[in-house]
């Protein structure tokens, strides 16, 4: 298992650098867990699988997710925790870390 942490970058451009510096093309990120100063995710719409509402969000957020690396492309879901102990869930397109920290608990597989 390898442990990728994030401290003052994008989280998934950090995550593929490193998952990529230590050779991992393929793995189950089975656990995902800090803080983000700000985030992107998308959700599907109801009446339609194939598109993709696409938020940002400009505001701090505890966060939580599992993915997956696929030929050494990040896939990340998770849920954000944010003010007024709501939860924001979908695909994630990026998080800042930068007040707090990420880490990545990644386990390599084989395509």
């Amino acid at each position: 298992m390898y442990v990728f942490e994030v401290k003052n970058a994008e989280l998934l451009e950090s995550i593929t650098e490193q998952a990529k510096a230590a050779g991992v093309t393929d793995g189950a990120i089975v656990s995902l867990i800090g803080a983000a100063d700000s985030f992107t995710v998308s959700t599907m719409p109801a009446n339609d699988a194939s598109a993709d509402v696409i938020t940002d969000y400009d505001q701090p957020a505890e966060m939580h997710g599992t993915g997956e690396i696929v030929g050494g492309v990040v896939h990340v879901h998770t849920t954000m925790a944010v003010e007024g102990d709501k939860g924001v869930a979908g695909h994630l397109h990026r998080a800042q870390i930068g007040h707090w920290f990420a880490r990545a608990y990644v386990v390599p597989t084989t395509a």
